[in-house]
């Protein structure tokens, strides 16, 4: 648990000093992503715990991709290849853990492996992404809601989401769920 709350407090420092850098009032990015002052003031003093869409929707409002807040182990001991340790991680409310599988963001695509705990959630609203993406589901049964529509995605299942479809996703079994993504 202190090693989660160590990621969500540089999360909140980097939210507080974007946003600073930005010229943003608290009440601007609260807006911007229809939340209150009161959870700005939480998240950025690493009280509150976002949740997927609430990390997707502050890197919009303040013009950076959500990849943008991913904790940094260090460098990759190779510029092709990351090793268990040596990745970023991500952790958030609602049972979600990203760990970025490439060892570096910039370039055409990047990889990601999710994991979700029985119940987890990728937030109350849609996801809208402005890259393409894609995954394939490693272990457990993911739920994917495609522009509404329930998709229910086991081992082995694949699928590939085009910019700015709105999308959610969770896991309502009982196992993990592991799952790999794969942004353009």
């Amino acid at each position: 648990m202190a090693d989660q709350d160590t990621k969500v407090a540089g999360v909140a420092g980097l939210v507080r000093e974007l946003r600073k850098r930005k010229g943003m009032t608290l009440q601007q990015l609260a807006e911007g992503i229809g939340r209150s002052v009161g959870f700005v003031s939480q998240l950025e003093r690493g009280i509150s715990h976002l949740a997927v869409d609430d990390l997707v929707a502050i890197s919009q409002v303040l013009g950076v991709a959500a990849t943008y807040f991913f904790s940094d182990h260090g460098q990759p001991a190779s510029p092709w290849l990351t090793r268990p340790g040596e990745r970023r991680a991500m952790t958030y409310a609602n049972g979600v853990a990203d760990e970025l599988i490439s060892p570096r963001l910039g370039g055409p695509f990047f990889m990601l492996e999710t994991r979700l705990e029985p119940g987890a959630h990728s937030g109350e609203r849609d996801l809208l992404d402005s890259s393409e993406q894609g995954g394939y589901v490693l272990e457990g049964e993911l739920t994917l809601w495609l522009e509404e529509t329930e998709h229910r995605l086991r081992p082995g299942d694949g699928f590939q989401i085009p910019a700015h479809v709105p999308c959610r996703y969770a896991n309502q079994a009982q196992t993990p769920v592991r799952l790999l993504w794969v942004y353009a």
